[in-house]
């Protein structure tokens, strides 16, 4: 089967620890079944490593798709797996539309007929330097929590009062040891191979492009960094080298279609002299990364709204450049995914 949980989940993406060549990759499989939502595949499943969309299929290809080049490796390993995870996705698809329908009855109190969505998460986190293994298993209905794994007890956890019901079945059938297999043989199994046929994708680090943008002369200026890789960064702003708490408005970490990532800072410089910009600086660093790269706030170099051209290119300081690239036989039951009825 493959793994599950949802839309409304974003996979965690390697990580970088204080060793710069140590990683936790991590897999996720998602799982979305609907039943009567317009404009919207009725099974997809979306398999994501290190936040990389690796495979997809869905009610309307209904074939299961490398979206990574190197994934096409994996048929070295196991020349059918294409076919054979199209043929069990969509018996996953048969049994996703079958467990809606017999949730309409058990909780017909709280799930209404009309449209619904069935989701589930599958995966694994691996570090490859100590090589631990921590596995995920959530549920949702309806975009709500439904039941999930807690790793560290090894117990399910109930997130609403419906869900009691599926949690006392599936520690009665023993789901635990079953879930535990599949995360330490196959989800484990799968991970280290994905990563391998990935290696030197996912390996790589990107340094952003970095813009200086101001709405109007009287706006915070809003620091923006775009094209980097890992999405394991910071950016903020810095005065005299002390990084600033205050007066700042950091953004979100957000995915570019080339599989990059980009965020913003804004600062609000309403209380502070022209003449002592120059004092403060925007820093970009990787986290586990004790290299900066810094650009430094110039009034010439800002961008507002009306104005064109390419963005402003990051300036390094001279003590932390370097380290980084610049935009620069299995069997089948190895990925065998565990199939569980929900109710």
């Amino acid at each position: 089967m493959w793994p599950h949980v949802a839309v409304v989940v974003r996979s965690a993406v390697l990580v970088v620890a204080g060793n710069p060549q140590t990683f936790i990759h991590t897999l996720r499989i998602f799982e979305t079944s609907s039943s009567q939502v317009p404009n919207f595949p009725e099974y997809v499943v979306v398999g994501v490593l290190n936040d990389l969309e690796i495979l997809r299929c869905d009610g309307e290809t209904r074939r299961n798709k490398p979206k990574q080049e190197w994934m096409n490796r994996v048929t070295e390993d196991d020349p059918l797996f294409w076919i054979w995870t199209t043929q069990s996705s969509f018996s996953e698809m048969r049994l996703f539309k079958s467990s809606i329908i017999i949730k309409h009855k058990h909780f017909h109190d709280v799930c209404v007929p009309g449209a619904h969505i069935w989701q589930w998460m599958f995966g694994c986190d691996w570090d490859d330097e100590t090589d631990d293994i921590t596995g995920y298993v959530q549920c949702a209905f309806d975009g709500e929590d439904f039941i999930s794994l807690d790793p560290s007890t090894e117990s399910w956890v109930a997130a609403k009062s419906e869900a009691v019901f599926t949690k006392m079945r599936w520690e009665r059938s023993g789901q635990i040891q079953r879930y535990k297999h599949y995360i330490h043989k196959v989800c484990n199994v799968g991970l280290k191979n994905f990563v391998r046929y990935g290696e030197k994708t996912l390996r790589r680090t990107e340094l952003p492009l970095v813009s200086l943008l101001q709405k109007s002369s009287s706006s915070p200026v809003t620091c923006h960094a775009t094209g980097f890789y890992p999405d394991r960064a910071r950016l903020f702003w810095t005065k005299d080298g002390d990084e600033l708490l205050e007066d700042v408005d950091p953004g979100e970490i957000l995915p570019n279609e080339d599989a990059t990532f980009q965020t913003s800072v804004t600062l609000d410089l309403s209380s502070v002299p022209s003449k002592d910009w120059d004092r403060y600086h925007c820093v970009f660093q990787v986290s586990g990364d004790k290299k900066k790269y810094v650009t430094r706030l110039d009034q010439s170099k800002i961008r507002t709204n009306g104005e064109s051209g390419g963005p402003i290119i990051e300036q390094r300081s001279g003590s932390d450049q370097g380290g980084h690239s610049s935009r620069s036989p299995l069997s089948r039951c190895h990925y065998c995914w565990p199939c569980v009825d929900v109710l």
